[in-house]
């Protein structure tokens, strides 16, 4: 599932790709991914407009449309966004992508940005700016804000009883921390998953902060993890998968105590992995 390295990446991407690009047409092939907006009234707000920016909130691609609009595109588990070179008509996309596009927004100099999503469980809205203000507004803070201290962490934990892991992956706690970097996370901060949040003390909180930012950072530099689906704006695979420490790992020896590393799925329905010997 793309999580915040995996989106930052994304719309990196298309922000030096796409400012200034005109939408001249738009096609919706699988409306089923549409929200807030059925394909014609999407094809009638955006064609013509210019993409201003695209930018991250959250697990969320944003693309600033310059009459005020805004595509948000939300990934979830298999979703992708491609950019395609002239005559962008899904020729260039490989053979195994074409059939899951989505939605496609041909551009005025032929090239094409699509929507490819697997299992059609991500979405693609379009919002004014009050509507988006609202949505986001919702969320909680940026992990890799520099606001966002080892305090503002420990505020977060301190009121639930929850397990540590599931409250890092609350989105209006602290965005864009899905299952893969709260495991990662958790293991660089020698806290135990399924700890009580409330049971962190201030410290701890700091080291799990950190840990938070290194690991993101790091994953952000390698352009994500490719672990199933998640490819790039240019259809590439992220590297990051080569530097998990735990996830995906279970039964492999802990890196810095070597005790074999565990895997649960009590914590929060997910597959949680993690060191008994060296998490706390």
């Amino acid at each position: 599932m793309p999580e915040l390295p995996e989106t930052e990446t994304i719309a990196r991407d298309l922000d030096a790709e796409l400012p200034r690009a005109r939408i001249v047409a738009v096609a919706v092939p699988r409306p089923s991914v549409l929200r807030e907006v059925d394909a014609r009234a999407l094809a009638a707000r955006v064609q013509g407009a210019r993409i201003a920016r695209v930018w991250r909130r959250a697990k969320l691609v944003v693309l600033d449309l310059d009459g005020g609009d805004r595509l948000v595109v939300q990934p979830r588990f298999t979703g992708a966004l491609l950019l395609e070179a002239a005559p962008g008509d899904g020729s260039g996309l490989p053979e195994r992508e074409r059939g899951f596009v989505r939605v496609t927004f041909r551009l005025d100099d032929g090239r094409a940005l699509h929507y490819r999503d697997i299992r059609a469980l991500g979405t693609v809205a379009l919002m004014d700016p009050a509507r988006f203000d609202a949505y986001a507004g919702a969320l909680g803070p940026e992990p890799l804000d520099p606001a966002f201290t080892g305090a503002a962490l420990h505020e977060a934990l301190r009121t639930s009883r929850q397990p540590v892991k599931k409250v890092l992956m609350d989105q209006k706690r602290l965005v864009g921390v899905g299952n893969i970097y709260a495991n990662e996370a958790l293991w660089r901060a020698r806290v135990a998953p399924a700890r009580p949040a409330a049971s962190l003390t201030r410290a701890e909180s700091a080291r799990v902060r950190d840990a938070l930012v290194s690991v993101l950072s790091e994953s952000i530099a390698r352009r994500g993890t490719s672990f199933r689906d998640y490819v790039d704006a240019r259809g590439e695979r992220g590297t990051f998968v080569e530097a998990l420490a735990v996830y995906g790992r279970a039964g492999a020896p802990c890196g810095r105590c070597d005790a074999p590393l565990e895997a649960t799925h009590e914590v929060d329905g997910r597959q949680t992995v993690f060191c008994r010997g060296c998490q706390r």
